[in-house]
């Protein structure tokens, strides 16, 4: 997945999800993924060989020799999807999608370790319970956007507030 920080740069993000659970088993994030990068993250997606029977993944050229050398190595069979064809991995497509706009959306990001931070937190402390409370508490600049064409009766309330939120990050100089 590729995230646009606040300063235009482009960040690659890394994710390994267990497909029976919906959780999260790996995360890493780069500004410039390689063969090399892509291995070291399955090794550390899978410590002590331990891993699942399969690995679903497109034909992308970061996926090479050497992310295929530990794959195998892992006894990880590599399953590869179809070019250009995103419904072949519906359910990891899916969680990027939702990540987008219940998280991502809604933050700017300022550096690589934010970014991996955001998405940890966000996702493991489940925003989806309560995505206000998560995102006004995590940073110390929030602005609410005002607008009256919205309904505000209770069931339009909270989808209001989620979509008017943005928040900007404190910058660690």
């Amino acid at each position: 997945m590729v995230v646009t920080g606040w300063l235009f740069r482009q960040w690659y993000m890394f994710v390994v999800m267990d497909l029976n659970t919906r959780r999260i088993v790996h995360t890493g994030v780069t500004r410039f993924p390689t063969d090399e990068w892509t291995a070291q993250q399955l090794r550390e997606a899978t410590p002590r060989g331990e891993g699942p029977k399969y690995l679903i993944r497109d034909l992308d050229s970061k996926y090479a020799t050497h992310f295929s050398t530990v794959a195998m190595g892992s006894g990880i069979q590599e399953l590869k999807t179809p070019y250009r064809t995103p419904q072949a991995n519906g359910v990891c497509e899916r969680f990027m999608g939702s990540l987008r706009r219940e998280c991502l959306d809604h933050i700017l990001i300022h550096e690589g370790s934010h970014l991996e931070r955001v998405v940890k937190e966000s996702w493991h402390t489940s925003i989806r319970s309560n995505p206000i409370k998560e995102l006004i508490s995590r940073s110390p600049i929030t602005m609410i956007r005002q607008d009256q064409s919205q309904p505000m009766d209770g069931s339009h309330r909270r989808r209001f507030l989620l979509n008017s939120i943005i928040v900007i990050p404190a910058l660690h100089i």
